[in-house]
């Protein structure tokens, strides 16, 4: 057998060598495909759910534009990123409860201006969006619209004019009449004792009326805050605030936040006074830039430590408008590194003005689950310090290299489109970051 092998390969005939030239072709092609099925995928494998939105995002190519390139470095995998982008934006649906007088603080946002502006856009833009349906059947997650922002709004006290007119009829003295007067006014709103009642049988009515809350115990409801008092108000359903997903500005683990769970509300201060800032490093002079009130510990040791020093622009109180016009927004565009401590909250506005601005943000706060680190990689364009580290803020600072800071920079330069909110919302905004972390979490829910 052998020789009759040995003596067709040295046939002289041309059929037979082609044979061989082909099957050595064959070999070469089949050992070439096997050797790179062996090198590592592009993205990371995460699971089924992942696994079927690549595919998703394949299909929908000529559907959705996707502006992320494999090389952007502000993503923790801008594969997955866009995949999953791509898969929620083709499927996602949301269903809005009905219940509640938008004419009170059901349904309807408060405002869209001043630092609680986040709440408002995502109550109006998550109507305005193609992820909402009137078909709670094809709803992936459930949204409990009550604003705790728009209820501190809400006057549930006697009018301070008939307060006037029945203190006048009863001839109180005039000083009683002022101070009562103040007091009225001081009572405006709703206290957070009310806050709580009102709240608990809200919730509670809706899970006695539909039965979507049961399946899950509520764990594909979510409810949005801004202020902390929204977090307050639902401390009377400890089982909502153990279940179901908390979208809040003020994601501190002190007050129960739970990372894998809830989800971070960049706390946006919006309209901005002036244009983004970004791609103009020769302008920006001034190593270190902070104003503004006292309101934390951690405040209070920065400004002590760093108000007198000649590189950092350090001030212990917000700077006066007698001083000029917009000199505190103008700062920003002159400095490299904008300091973002904590205030009352983990939370500040200063972040994504600091982003807005084109000036690096360094985060100063202890346990804060930063907006969107599910999809975005802070230490590209921040930089991350714990509170301790204010002691060596400027040696931490000036160790960074021109380099270093030129990278932060320009991948800050790529967030930009991720923190501001628009109306109706566009691709990538923060409404749809936001709406991503939802999606991410209720490929999580199983029922």
């Amino acid at each position: 057998m052998a020789g009759r092998l040995q003596g067709f390969a040295a046939s002289s005939s041309p059929l037979p060598r082609a044979f061989l030239l082909l099957a050595a072709l064959a070999l070469f092609t089949i050992s070439f495909l096997s050797l790179r099925s062996l090198r590592p995928a592009a993205g990371p494998s995460l699971d089924t759910a992942a696994d079927s939105s690549v595919a998703a995002a394949v299909a929908e190519k000529d559907r959705f534009v996707l502006p992320i390139q494999p090389s952007s470095s502000v993503y923790h995998s801008p594969e997955v990123f866009a995949a999953g982008y791509a898969e929620m934006e083709r499927s996602f649906k949301v269903y809005i409860y009905p219940d509640g007088d938008p004419k009170t603080f059901y349904q309807t946002p408060r405002k869209l201006t001043g630092k609680y502006a986040s709440e408002g856009y995502f109550f109006q833009n998550i109507r305005e969006s193609r992820f909402r349906t009137d078909d709670p059947d094809q709803a992936h997650l459930f949204f409990v619209p009550i604003s705790a922002h728009k209820m501190r709004g809400k006057v549930y006290h006697l009018p301070l004019s008939s307060a006037i007119l029945l203190l006048v009829s009863t001839r109180i003295k005039p000083w009683a009449l002022k101070l009562l007067s103040c007091v009225v006014l001081a009572l405006q709103g709703t206290s957070y004792e009310n806050m709580a009642v009102i709240v608990k049988d809200y919730v509670e009515g809706l899970i006695n009326k539909y039965p979507y809350w049961n399946r899950t115990l509520g764990a594909d409801h979510f409810f949005v805050t801004c202020h902390d008092v929204g977090v307050r108000a639902f401390e009377g359903l400890p089982f909502m605030v153990k279940n179901s997903i908390r979208v809040v500005c003020s994601p501190s683990y002190n007050v129960d936040f739970i990372p894998h769970k809830d989800i971070a509300l960049p706390q946006v201060l919006q309209p901005f006074a002036l244009p983004e800032g970004g791609n103009d490093i020769e302008n920006r002079t001034t190593l270190g830039f902070w104003a503004g009130h006292r309101n934390s510990k951690i405040r209070v040791i920065l400004a002590q430590v760093w108000e007198n020093d000649t590189e950092l622009a350090i001030s212990n109180n917000r700077i006066s408008r007698a001083i000029g016009e917009l000199v505190y927004q103008k700062q920003f565009y002159r400095t490299k590194f904008c300091i973002c401590p904590g205030g009352s909250q983990v939370n500040s506005a200063r972040i994504t003005d600091s982003i807005h601005y084109g000036c690096v943000p360094v985060i100063l706060s202890d346990y804060y689950d930063l907006p969107f680190n599910d999809a975005l990689d802070w230490r590209k364009f921040a930089v991350i310090l714990r509170e301790r580290d204010v002691y060596q803020l400027k040696s931490i600072l000036k160790s960074l290299s021109h380099e270093e800071f030129v990278s932060l920079h320009r991948s800050l330069v790529q967030v930009q489109k991720h923190f501001v909110w628009h109306s109706p919302p566009v691709p990538y905004d923060a409404f749809h970051m936001v709406m991503y972390e939802l999606w991410l979490r209720h490929n999580v829910i199983k029922y």
